[in-house]
């Protein structure tokens, strides 16, 4: 069917099966619907499939860029979307068309895809999806955005949207270094600032898929949650539940619970910290009983605080055990996590954003950060604005805000301090503008590293709530100063260079600012001081 409609303003030819007003604009139902716009688009908001994917505006005359790296398209996007010639968007896109006004198309089902073709918005669901409706709207944008957020909570629900707790977490001080004897000491320098968890990260496991302590844990996990707890905080645990290694015992007692592809090959997700792991099928029933063992077997430990993270591998494409849709099969896992949690706190990271609406408590926005700007071989040589760095995790984190109704919006940890750090100034203060509008306050500053004056600025930043106004699309004003994050948001024109060369120079990058610091850290002289 096809109709001609004016929306608040703008006349629209849209083809869809059916059209229905609802909220200042219409509810659209079909598998593929489109919407032919009046005029070029000014700007297309490109929405990422997961945490660690783009999601800002984007110049619509500009191509996609690709990422130049199979590994880390794998690991950083909507892999079927990776290479499309059109700028795809996970579930919704918009556009600007005049000035302070957008044009929405967000599904309202999961598998929903917004593909910006020209002058045409086209929304497509994958297939296998039940369920195919669409909302349309056109207005001033926060406004539509607001519209869209109250529609998915209906759809799906919403996690806990009260006030998000204050974490220290160990990763952007010491990554996989860890150990027992460090976070003990880390735990009674820490004082009386006033952080509500204490979260271990990526580290203590004996492998990915084989999650018991090693041997840097001696003393085992239930002890050094007991002694986080002795502190008066909630402890809080790191596990990515839906990846293994091949040296874990689950993947060689279990390879019938792997992800397969065409060729009955193991699924990859990409390139991590411990190397290339594996995906389970999230569909398989043996899968599911083990995932809420394993989470029951963790809050049995005394961990309140889930950081759950790699979580995109239960959705990425593949033959799965049950032939139902991907994105189906991860919410089910992450159902079946949710209720083995309890009222344990769940953060869902380097996760598919709307599969996990109204099952997690709070959700990583952006890419990791890091103690420095951009990784320029990375982020712009390889065409990956979704490769850890602050920059990068401001952009995207900042596109995300319209969450927050549903969600405990996560941006990622804030730094404080200058050891170790090569972020300037005003860099770290963009960071600590994001996390007072998001409400979401963490840090991994190891506190014998802060000077007094950082500690301070610590102190405040968690025991104090600015006032906050939203002024435009960048600009807000915190606690009454303006902060404008516009002149960091333009994406930067891609670099060709070799893959090889990029990679390896981005990984220097990454020694000079983490590994190093963190083998310092781990040294006892250092943490001592």
């Amino acid at each position: 069917m096809e109709i001609s409609v004016n929306l608040s303003g703008i006349q629209l030819i849209i083809s869809s099966d059916k059209a229905q007003p609802r909220q200042n604009g219409m509810i659209l139902s079909g598998a593929c619907v489109t919407t032919r716009l009046p005029l070029p688009p000014k700007r297309f908001y490109r929405h990422g499939w997961q945490s660690w994917s783009l999601a800002c505006w984007l110049d619509p005359s500009q191509p996609p860029a690709r990422i130049r790296s199979a590994e880390f398209r794998n690991k950083d996007e909507d892999p079927p979307y990776a290479l499309a010639e059109n700028h795809v968007s996970a579930w919704v896109g918009a556009v600007e068309l005049v000035d302070h006004q957008v044009l929405l198309l967000g599904a309202l089902n999961l598998g929903g895809r917004v593909e910006l073709d020209s002058t045409c918005l086209n929304g497509f669901f994958e297939a296998g999806y039940p369920g195919n409706e669409w909302f349309l709207a056109h207005g001033e944008e926060r406004e539509v955005f607001a519209q869209y957020a109250g529609l998915l909570a209906e759809r799906f629900g919403r996690g806990c949207t009260e006030k998000a707790a204050r974490v220290w977490c160990s990763w952007y001080s010491l990554y996989n270094l860890v150990n027992e004897r460090v976070i003990h000491k880390v735990l009674d320098q820490v004082g009386d600032l006033p952080f509500d968890v204490i979260q271990l990260d990526d580290g203590w496991e004996i492998i990915y898929g084989d999650w018991e302590a090693n041997r840097k844990f001696p003393s085992g996990m239930g002890d050094l949650a007991a002694r986080i707890a002795a502190t008066g905080r909630k402890p809080g645990l790191w596990l990515a539940p839906l990846m293994v290694m091949p040296k874990s015992k689950i993947f060689r007692e279990h390879p019938d619970w792997l992800l397969r592809n065409e060729k009955g090959e193991p699924v990859p997700i990409g390139f991590t910290w411990g190397g290339s792991p594996y995906a389970l099928d999230t569909s398989h029933p043996d899968v599911l009983d083990w995932l809420g063992q394993l989470i029951c077997k963790v809050r049995g430990w005394g961990y309140q605080y889930l950081k759950l993270d790699f979580l995109y591998a239960g959705a990425i494409p593949g033959k799965r055990y049950k032939e139902i849709p991907r994105e189906i099969a991860y919410r089910n896992a992450l159902q079946v996590m949710r209720e083995a949690a309890g009222d344990a706190y769940i953060l869902a990271c380097g996760a598919p954003i709307f599969p996990s609406l109204g099952l997690c408590d709070g959700l990583r926005v952006g890419p990791d950060v890091t103690p420095y700007w951009h990784n320029t071989p990375m982020s712009t040589w390889l065409n990956n604005p979704n490769h850890p760095g602050t920059r990068n995790a401001i952009r995207t984190g900042l596109h995300r805000l319209w969450l927050q109704p549903l969600v405990n919006v996560d941006p990622d940890v804030i730094f404080f301090r200058s050891r170790h750090n090569g972020l300037k100034k005003h860099e770290k203060e963009l960071l600590r503008d994001l996390g007072r509008i998001t409400g979401f306050k963490a840090t991994s500053d190891i506190p014998q590293w802060l000077k007094d004056d950082e500690r301070r600025a610590l102190r405040e930043f968690l025991e104090n709530d600015p006032v906050l106004e939203h002024l435009t699309r960048y600009r807000f004003r915190v606690g009454g100063q303006d902060v404008d994050f516009e002149p960091v948001m333009l994406l930067p024109d891609p670099v060709q260079a070799p893959a090889k060369l990029a990679t390896a120079l981005g990984l220097y990058n990454m020694l000079a600012y983490e590994i190093l610091p963190a083998v310092v850290a781990a040294s006892r002289n250092n943490i001592a001081r």
